[in-house]
């Protein structure tokens, strides 16, 4: 019955003006003219600008933008105004927010990386670790890129706590090691020679594990 949303209505008081800000700063395309309105294709929703004699309800979008200040320092430079300046908040964004000419609220934002969090994550373990096999693989998950570490963090503990119930053991450093190089795919396996080599750790006397199918 229901098929999504396609249009977000945003009220204005010049729609030129508006598309000024949305088409030339921000670099959507416009989709669509109408008699009082403009359509513009904001990549998954379109921006309908819609021609009023007053603004009497304001909106707030948000945006997401690959560097938040920039895009907050283009958006003012187009002839918006800053409500607040970029910031990191609590939930782990980046934030900035602007007024448009009409007062609509433009929220620019964007995901932190896990490099950025300021902490380390805990492992999502279950059994028992041995306090240098934890802090052995958070060291060796540091060199995954932050954009599947999270990932990696739980295929990787998954596997050595498995390694660790077939051994009757609680999780040790050997074990890590051993999930460490088998949780990972054959084919990138050598990626993890240079990580291993730099907590003192000679891969040579895992090629059982490196060779695992």
């Amino acid at each position: 019955m229901f098929f999504g949303i396609s249009h977000l209505v945003v009220p204005v008081t010049d729609v030129e003006r508006a598309a000024r800000l949305w088409r030339d700063v921000m670099g959507f395309a416009e989709a669509r003219r109408g008699e009082g309105y403009l359509d513009i294709d904001s990549g998954n929703v379109a921006i309908r600008l819609m021609q009023v004699a007053a603004v009497e309800s304001k909106i707030s979008i948000r945006l997401s933008v690959l560097k938040v200040n920039e895009a907050y320092q283009a958006l003012l430079a187009g002839g918006a105004a800053s409500r607040y300046e970029p910031m990191r908040t609590p939930e782990l964004e980046e934030i900035a927010c602007v007024s448009d000419a009409d007062g609509h609220a433009i929220v620019l934002w964007r995901a932190l990386t896990e490099d950025e969090w300021g902490f380390v994550p805990e492992l999502p373990k279950q059994g028992e670790w041995t306090p240098d096999a934890e802090a052995l693989l958070q060291r060796l998950l540091s060199h995954v890129p932050a954009l599947f570490r999270m990932l990696a963090r739980r295929k990787t503990t998954r596997v050595i706590e498995q390694l660790a119930r077939e051994a009757k053991s609680p999780v040790t450093r050997e074990l890590v090691i051993k999930g460490y190089i088998t949780s990972s795919a054959k084919v990138t396996r050598y990626r993890l020679v240079e990580p291993l080599r730099a907590e003192g750790i000679n891969p040579d006397e895992y090629r059982e594990d490196f060779e695992y199918e």
